[in-house]
């Protein structure tokens, strides 16, 4: 389970690296046109939309990339076989289709179905589509049916087996969206404490992409709260209005860019210049702009329990500041942008020990990240077992892969004795027939750091950082005999 989680974070790493540019971009729309969204300043419409057009469609951009990602072959078909899935869920479980379904009035269906189009669902689509790929991609059908063999069966699977997962949803959604709504509208009766708990259930819900019923309790007027609405209309009590978001602040804008800082300073030393690059702009991202989805998404799967621990001192954070009434507020996210424009308001208490909160925190969470993950060997960005230095001289010409890729298939026993061919992110994982034919020596003569045989039939070629190139090249190979 925990590698099966592991190569959940490291296939969702793709999707993942494209959110902090779309954060920032609808951060700088926000700036320019606080007030309109976009509304009132063309440019800041354009970016603001620019933004959205990937921050709306995380979902479907997850479950392309841990199709595509958890497929044993990287593949075009698997990543098509995720669109399909996400496509076919989101469509039968649509408000539309189930008043056609139920025959009833579209508003009367729960409201469950309204937020179907969520990371949850786009998850289960990604991993259901490689399961499909996986089982299904190299079946051959009787020569009537041939034309829909192999790849082509993939997306067809896909999309019967997500009618399938579609009916279990039916029926099980509409449970657990309204079981959260309860449990929302239960905690928030419990003050300052209910904040907290509040804030611990939001991050922790993130993963499913059900925290936005939660949040739906607490920040509109589901249960009579409507904390945003209140706040930025200035209504309600001075110290309590805003208690649902003032404690995200510390977290968004100061934690989590310092365990981005952590997280840099015990990856691998090899590694540490790609997450540098990743962790600066999710970081930024987080606190310019309060989206952490980047950075929260960089580890939830690779490493849980941090995750968890995330979640507890994000409710620390709410408790506290609902503790002192320290308010604040947002209409976008609590980052920088938000938090500025909230100072204006009227309601807004003691907004700037906000900030001593949030200096605070950012020594816990670095700290406390770097400890955890130092301790517990935790696999976080550039510390995985498959993020191993790479030892080996830069590639950078097609010819060099190719040549290094031809002398290492050789040494696996070339067509003769090589079953299947797949790699990660630093190596070739092949399957062989007979272990001794494999001659070590040659396949070590081409500068790779190691060979790593992992049973009777599997060995691993180290490579590094660049087995991508070498791993094509060695497909290419296998084509052509």
């Amino acid at each position: 389970m925990k590698k099966y989680l592991q190569r959940m974070g490291k296939s969702l790493m793709l999707p993942v690296a494209v959110l902090p540019a779309a954060a920032i971009l609808m951060g700088i729309g926000y700036w320019i046109d606080p007030k309109g969204w976009g509304g009132g300043n063309p440019v800041a419409a354009f970016f603001i939309s620019a933004g959205k057009s990937i921050i709306d469609n995380i979902p479907i951009l997850f479950a392309v990339g841990l199709a595509f990602g958890m497929a044993k072959v990287k593949d075009g078909a698997a990543a098509l076989s995720g669109l399909v899935a996400y496509l076919v869920v989101t469509t039968l479980l649509s408000t539309d289709t189930v008043a056609m379904l139920k025959e009833i009035d579209a508003a009367a269906v729960s409201p469950a179905f309204a937020k179907i189009g969520n990371a949850f669902i786009g998850i289960i689509s990604g991993l259901v589509a490689s399961i499909m790929y996986n089982r299904f991609s190299k079946v051959q059908l009787p020569d009537a049916l041939a034309f829909f063999s192999g790849k082509r069966l993939v997306p067809i699977m896909t999309a019967v087996s997500m009618i399938a997962v579609s009916v279990i949803l039916f029926f099980v959604w509409p449970v657990v969206y309204a079981g959260l709504v309860s449990f929302g509208e239960g905690i928030s009766k419990l003050g300052a404490a209910g904040a907290g708990l509040y804030g611990f259930f939001n991050r922790l819900l993130i993963p499913t992409g059900l925290h936005h019923a939660l949040n739906s309790v607490f920040w509109f007027d589901v249960a009579g709260i409507d904390d945003i609405g209140k706040f930025w209309a200035s209504k309600g009590t001075k110290g309590v209005t805003g208690m649902y978001q003032a404690g995200f602040f510390p977290v968004m804008m100061f934690g989590l860019p310092a365990a981005a800082l952590a997280m840099y300073h015990t990856a691998k030393t090899k590694q540490k210049k790609q997450v540098a690059a990743l962790m600066m702009a999710a970081g930024f991202a987080a606190f310019f702009t309060g989206v952490t989805e980047p950075l929260e998404f960089a580890f939830m799967f690779t490493a849980p329990l941090l995750y968890l621990v995330h979640a507890i001192l994000t409710g620390l954070s709410l408790m506290i500041a609902a503790l002192f009434h320290w308010t604040a507020g947002f209409g976008f996210s609590a980052g920088l942008i938000d938090f500025f424009l909230s100072l204006k308001i009227p309601i807004a208490n003691q907004p700037y020990m906000l900030i001593v909160q949030g200096l605070v925190f950012a020594v816990i969470y670095y700290f406390l990240f770097r400890i955890i993950i130092v301790k517990f060997n935790l696999s976080t960005p550039g510390r995985g077992e498959d993020e191993v230095e790479d030892f080996g001289e830069e590639m950078n010409k097609e010819t060099k892969f190719a040549s290094m890729a031809a002398k290492i298939y050789e040494g696996l026993g070339g067509d003769a004795n090589v079953t299947s061919v797949d790699n990660c992110i630093t190596r070739l994982r092949v399957e062989v027939k007979d272990m001794n034919a494999v001659d070590q020596n040659k396949i070590k003569s081409t500068g790779v750091p190691g060979i790593n045989i992992v049973g009777p039939n599997s060995i691993q070629v180290i490579v590094g950082t660049s087995v991508q190139f070498v791993a094509e090249e060695v497909e290419k190979i296998r084509k052509s005999s």
